[in-house]
């Protein structure tokens, strides 16, 4: 079997709805949308209408509240910049250490600045210490940048009562949502967030769009200055075609949702039939709430690049973290910051389900698997160093195949 796409948490195919939504917008709506004539009129309206779409899935209270960005990464630089600009008294930002680079990026920039950095930790499966959030709570802080749902275990984090716990000491609260948006149910209007940053490509939708939900009332200043663009908040024409992609791929996202628990019964069959058939293995999160299309899975004594290549040639596609850490021969900065064993973190896998996964990739990726790492194992000098038992009651017990 050839172009199993199991890497979903780095890009998705494009619905072939959403490229039909878009065409028009290629090939004969090419006006300005800023422009009053005729030809500026029908960009305008598809304009509006995926700011309508995008507003419908994230369950915001108005569709002004969304600003159409190029990226997420801008989205979550905006949302940044814009807390700590309108709160120079404040100089700490809570973040978390499992954060996306996009997030990690800019606190380490602003941390060479002065700023304090409060990144909160995660246990052994990945789960939020909130002990040690309510801890870094207080008037100091201008931000709490925090991500809904991990891009390499696709645990879910607390964030509607953490940012209800920034907004009791007066805190702006953003959240990278790019993993959770249209795989769980979000209704922004019902909680405090603030700001929320997302992609079109995670969810079948175009490279290159993205947006910022920004709450009505909430203080703001821009990052890219120039035009009257998104009512000042973001300058620049608009990426017509994009947004108009991004747009439907949210419509068709919420239209899919209930689909997502089909989605959890095949991640559920891959990761119980791979912890069934290959020894010494750990399961990321095994415990914890996780996005239904995530499994994230550890093989002991062996690299994951190995593993990645070999399962490339049987037509496999998925992945070692992130997409955008990937090359280093480091283990991931998620699964150091889980305290993963050292023989096991550096042999960690990321599987990512979407809608367009069938059931006969999920039976040929089990097939393959054992074979693959039994193959790695046999070249591995730690493997034939022997393999040591897992400690009776050790928190990774139960969930090693």
């Amino acid at each position: 079997m050839k172009n199993v796409y199991l890497d979903n948490n780095a890009t998705t195919r494009i619905d072939p709805m959403v490229l039909e939504a878009m065409m028009p917008y290629l090939r004969d709506y090419y006006g300005n949308p800023s422009s009053i004539h005729d030809f500026g009129e029908p960009c305008r309206a598809g304009l509006e209408r995926a700011r309508e779409q995008v507003a419908s899935l994230l369950g915001a209270a108005y569709t002004s509240e969304i600003i159409f960005t190029s990226c997420a990464t801008e989205a979550t630089s905006t949302a940044i910049y814009s807390a700590i600009a309108l709160a120079p008294e404040r100089r700490e930002i809570i973040t978390t250490a499992v954060e996306h680079p996009a997030t990690l990026a800019v606190c380490e920039h602003l941390e060479r600045q002065g700023y304090m950095i409060h990144r909160i930790g995660v246990t052994e499966e990945g789960a939020l210490d909130t002990a040690h959030y309510y801890d870094a709570l207080s008037e100091n802080v201008a931000l709490v940048t925090m991500m809904w749902a991990n891009n390499e275990t696709g645990v879910l984090f607390p964030v509607t009562e953490m940012a209800s716990a920034a907004h009791e000491r007066g805190i702006l609260f953003h959240c990278d949502a790019v993993q959770a948006v249209g795989k769980i149910p979000i209704s922004l209007r019902a909680t405090d967030i603030d700001m929320l940053s997302c992609s079109a490509h995670k969810i079948h939708g175009p490279k290159g769009c993205g947006c910022l939900y920004l709450r009505r009332n909430t203080r703001f200043r821009p990052l890219v200055r120039g035009g009257h663009q998104e009512r000042g908040r973001r300058a620049g024409t608009e990426n017509i075609a994009g947004i108009v992609g991004m747009g439907a791929a949210c419509e068709l996202a919420d239209v899919h949702l209930p689909m997502m628990a089909s989605v959890q019964e095949m991640r559920d069959r891959l990761q119980n039939g791979l912890l069934s058939s290959i020894p010494h293995t750990l399961l990321m999160g095994a415990n914890q709430p996780r996005t239904p299309n995530t499994v994230n899975i550890a093989f002991e004594y062996i690299e994951g690049e190995a593993i990645l290549l070999l399962l490339n040639h049987c037509g496999i596609a998925a992945s070692s973290g992130s997409a955008c850490t990937s090359g280093s021969l480091e283990p991931s900065h998620v699964m150091r910051a889980m305290n993963i064993p050292y023989t096991a973190a550096h042999g960690s896998i990321r599987f990512s389900l979407s809608r367009f996964t069938r059931e006969r990739e999920i039976e040929w990726a089990i097939e393959q698997m054992p074979d693959i790492v039994a193959r790695l194992r046999t070249l591995s000098p730690y493997w034939q160093q022997g393999k040591p038992e897992v400690a009776q009651g050790s928190i990774f017990s139960p969930t090693y195949g």
